[in-house]
C-alpha cells in the first residue's frame, strides 16, 4: 500500500514485559505509541503519522528504535507512483516459492522455443537482407511468434486501443513507459515492426542478442554521446526509409513503478522527420515481474493501451504531451 504524507497508520504493541509508560520527545515520536506497564496481554494501540515514524532517530531504548526502522523501510519501499502520485502505483507481491518455480518454467520455455526459430531466422536472413534491408518483416513475424509462444501460457495479454495504430508501412515513433523485462515481449505481441534501441551489452548474449542483431534492432552506448548521436542518425535514417522505431524514453525499468524523467532525442526524431508519435503505456509486467527480481513469475495479466498519435514540431512539447497522457493512464489503471 503507498502512503502520503498524511496517511495515518493504526500500529498494535503487543507488550511482552514492562517497558516504558510513555514515550518522550527523546524518542522522536511525541505521544505515539502507548506501552502497557501492566504483565498481562493487552492491546494498546495509537494512530501513528508517517512524519512521525520518519522523525524518529536514535534513542535510548533500542526496540523503539528498531521499531522505527522497520515502520521506514516499510513506507519506503511501498511508496510508489507514476510521476510522484501515489495513485499511480503497484504493489510488488509478497516473494512466493510457486513465483520462482513460475520463473524457472518461463525461461526453459522461452529459451527452447529461442533456439528452433533462431535457426530459421539464421538460414532466411540473407534472403531478407537481399529483399528487404531496412523493414525485414520476416524477421519479425518470427518475433511474434516467440513472444507470443512464450507468455501465453502464462499470463495474459490484453490490447487496447487498436485501431490507433498508424498503418503498418506508415513510419512512425513509439514510446512506453518501462517497469519489467516483460515489456519487450508484450509489445512483440503487437506484430508491428518496431525497430527497438537497446544497450550494446544486450546484443552480446547468445540467441536472442543474435536474433535482436539480424532484426536489424539499433545498440546503444548509454554513457557514449558518440553512440547517442549515431543512434540518433540511424533512427532518423530509418524513419526516413519507412521504418518505425520504439523508444523506451525513461531509458531504463522502473524498480517502484514511479514514471522517470523522460529523455526527448525520440521526440526530436519525431519532430525533425514530420513523424507522429504513438504514445503506449503498458500496465501490469511490474508485477509479474519486477524489476531486479528477474528470477520470479508473479500471476496476473498484462494490459497494452496504444493512445491516438501526437504530432509536432517541438521536441519538448511532445514530450510532455505524450508524459503526461502516459501518466494520466497509469494513474486511471491504478
Amino acid at each position: 500500500m503507498a502512503y502520503s504524507s498524511s496517511t495515518q497508520l493504526v500500529l498494535h504493541w503487543f507488550p511482552s514485559k514492562d517497558l516504558v509508560g510513555k514515550c518522550s520527545k527523546n524518542y522522536g515520536i511525541q505521544q505515539s505509541l502507548m506501552f502497557d506497564k501492566r504483565k498481562r496481554a493487552h492491546l494498546s494501540h495509537r494512530i501513528l503519522y508517517q512524519d512521525e515514524i520518519f522523525s524518529c532517530k536514535t534513542s535510548h531504548h533500542h526496540k523503539l528504535h528498531n521499531f522505527c526502522k522497520v515502520m521506514r523501510s516499510v513506507i519506503v519501499r511501498s511508496e510508489i507512483a507514476g510521476n510522484g502520485s501515489t495513485s499511480a502505483a503497484y504493489h510488488l507481491p509478497e516473494f512466493q516459492l510457486i513465483s520462482k518455480v513460475r520463473g524457472v518454467c518461463f525461461y526453459s520455455v522461452t529459451s527452447i522455443i529461442a533456439l528452433f526459430l533462431f535457426v530459421l531466422m539464421v538460414i532466411s536472413h540473407p534472403f531478407v537482407v537481399l529483399r528487404d534491408g531496412y523493414q525485414r518483416n520476416f524477421h519479425h513475424l518470427i518475433a511474434k511468434i516467440w513472444a507470443c509462444m512464450s507468455v501465453y501460457p502464462f499470463f495474459k495479454v490484453k490490447i487496447q486501443g487498436l485501431e490507433n495504430l498508424p498503418p503498418k508501412n506508415s513510419p512512425a515513433v513509439y514510446v512506453s513507459n518501462h517497469q519489467s523485462f516483460l515489456d519487450i515481449y508484450a509489445l512483440l505481441t503487437l506484430g508491428r515492426n518496431l525497430k527497438f534501441i537497446s544497450k550494446t551489452a544486450i546484443f552480446l548474449f547468445p540467441v536472442v542478442g543474435w536474433a535482436m542483431f539480424l532484426m536489424g534492432l539499433i545498440p546503444l552506448k548509454r554513457m557514449d554521446s558518440r553512440s547517442q548521436l549515431q543512434t540518433l542518425k540511424r533512427c532518423m535514417e530509418l524513419v526516413k526509409n519507412g521504418g518505425s522505431v520504439f523508444f523506451f524514453p525513461e531509458g531504463t525499468r522502473s524498480k517502484d513503478g514511479r514514471l522517470g524523467t523522460f529523455k526527448k532525442g525520440a521526440f526530436s526524431i519525431a519532430a525533425k522527420t514530420g513523424v507522429p508519435v504513438v504514445p503506449i503505456t503498458l500496465v501490469g509486467t511490474g508485477k509479474i515481474m519486477p524489476a531486479g527480481m528477474e528470477t520470479i513469475l508473479n500471476p496476473g495479466s498484462v494490459k497494452i493501451i496504444i493512445h491516438p498519435s501526437v504530432q509536432g514540431d517541438n521536441p519538448d512539447t511532445l514530450c510532455s504531451e505524450v508524459k503526461n497522457v502516459i501518466t494520466n493512464e497509469l494513474i486511471n489503471q491504478a
